[in-house]
């Protein structure tokens, strides 16, 4: 297996969205962009989720990919809040449909969400839930670093129908927490698992990282066990996506410090049959929760969906993000607020919608988005008939080296080509094959 990891170790996305962030071409304007909203809202069965972005993070977390502000000005919580609410109130005027039609989920990220003190959280929450039609299966859901959160935040959340908190845990080592100026001891993960759960949150999830800065087999196999002892409901465990293109800190690491190629796969297969021992289920990519946990149940139910936000079990028609650099989607368009704050706060103070960049999908952007989704949330998609000899021909390698297989009109990923999903999505990546890239633009793909 390791010549295999040596052999498909290349630059390969991610497949949040199709066509990848890259690619976008054809941007909306603004009024194309709110009647795409429309649209998408019309149907009397239709639902949406809401994304909530807080940039602000007190230190520089040198792994991070994020769109983030490090600050220690507790004075900006407010002035942001108010911006969050003004750019709601203008989507609201333009599409009263997200007043009525049922929101399914609310998921809250940054940044450091929990930089927002409880008070700060409610201000910006409880107007926009108070206006809204919440689904009966309503899942309000929010990233937090365990250094920087209370039980007061997380009481405040439960109150108004929060139910599922992630972790960012990254790593239990303290060495390797130095490295990447994250000290987070175990004691503070533990006691704010703890606190979720006293509280009634029906979901914990623990975000891990493997392939950062000396972290090794023992020091990842202390990592796994700490937090199996916590039993998380939830594990998303991401390959550290090394991007200095576009995060000059991360070259605060040397080269010779990172795990690469077999070494680096071999830190996450370690975990990953600790997990599956322990009576994890593998989700999809990156991914594991419990047996019990709604996003096993989804894969069991072939209903797993994934977006911006990665693997969900909440499938709905519009993804609408507020806050700085936030990403929204519909059927037919993607859309990306301002990444500059001071460009963003300028046009949501003057009700204008703050728009970076999008795309509109065209026709065969959204067959192969849909294939792209099928395929990362089943592992199986059927192909057209004029692409089966073509998936033939571009997958030979990997059909010969039985990481997928071809049965009639069906693609289908192996056991042993669940490590190579991305590798194989390359195939339904027309824009990607077209440009041929001549500099890095994604991260490696183990």
């Amino acid at each position: 297996m390791s010549n295999l990891f040596a052999k498909y170790d290349i630059p390969a996305p991610r497949y949040t969205s199709y066509p990848t962030v890259p690619y976008w071409e054809t941007p909306p304007a603004k009024t194309m962009w709110v009647e795409h909203l429309k649209l998408a809202l019309t149907n009397q069965d239709s639902a949406w989720s809401l994304y909530m972005h807080v940039p602000y993070c007190e230190t520089l977390c040198t792994f991070c990919g994020c769109n983030t502000i490090i600050t220690k000005d507790h004075q900006r919580e407010d002035p942001y809040v108010n911006l969050i609410l003004k750019e709601w109130q203008t989507y609201l005027t333009a599409v009263p449909e997200l007043k009525e039609r049922p929101l399914r989920h609310l998921h809250i990220g940054g940044g450091t969400p929990t930089f927002l003190s409880a008070s700060s959280l409610e201000a910006m929450l409880k107007p926009i839930l108070s206006q809204l039609n919440l689904a009966p299966n309503f899942e309000g859901s929010i990233e937090v670093d365990p250094r920087r959160t209370n039980y007061e935040q997380l009481k405040m959340l439960k109150s108004l129908g929060f139910d599922r908190v992630s972790l960012g845990v990254q790593d239990f080592t303290h060495e390797v927490q130095r490295l990447v100026n994250r000290i987070q001891p175990f004691d503070i993960t533990k006691k704010i698992t703890d606190e979720a759960r006293s509280l009634g949150f029906r979901s914990v999830n623990f975000d891990l990282i493997y392939g950062l800065a000396k972290q090794t087999l023992a020091t990842m196999k202390e990592t796994v066990q700490k937090t199996i002892e916590l039993r998380p409901d939830r594990i998303a465990l991401y390959s550290f996506a090394l991007v200095p293109w576009i995060k000059p800190a991360q070259r605060l690491f040397k080269d010779e410090d990172l795990p690469t190629g077999k070494a680096k796969r071999d830190l996450y297969e370690l975990c990953r049959t600790d997990l599956l021992a322990a009576g994890y289920v593998e989700v999809g990519m990156d991914h594991f929760a419990l047996p019990t946990d709604s996003l096993s149940v989804a894969l069991n139910d072939k209903t797993l969906h994934r977006n911006f936000m990665g693997y969900t079990d909440q499938r709905t028609d519009v993804l609408l993000g507020l806050g700085v650099s936030s990403i929204s989607e519909t059927p037919n368009s993607f859309h990306q607020n301002e990444k500059v704050f001071a460009t963003y706060q300028q046009q949501v103070e003057a009700g204008e919608i703050a728009t970076h960049r999008g795309h509109v999908l065209t026709k065969e952007d959204q067959e192969r988005r849909q294939q792209i989704l099928e395929f990362m949330t089943t592992g199986q998609v059927r192909l057209n008939p004029e692409q089966v000899p073509l998936a033939a021909d571009f997958l030979k390698e990997m059909i010969a080296d039985q990481l997928v297989s071809i049965q009639g009109d069906s693609l289908q990923l192996t056991e042993a080509g669940k490590p190579f999903l991305r590798n194989a999505c390359l195939f339904f990546d027309e824009r990607l094959k077209l440009l041929k890239p001549q500099t890095q633009v994604f991260s490696k793909s183990l």
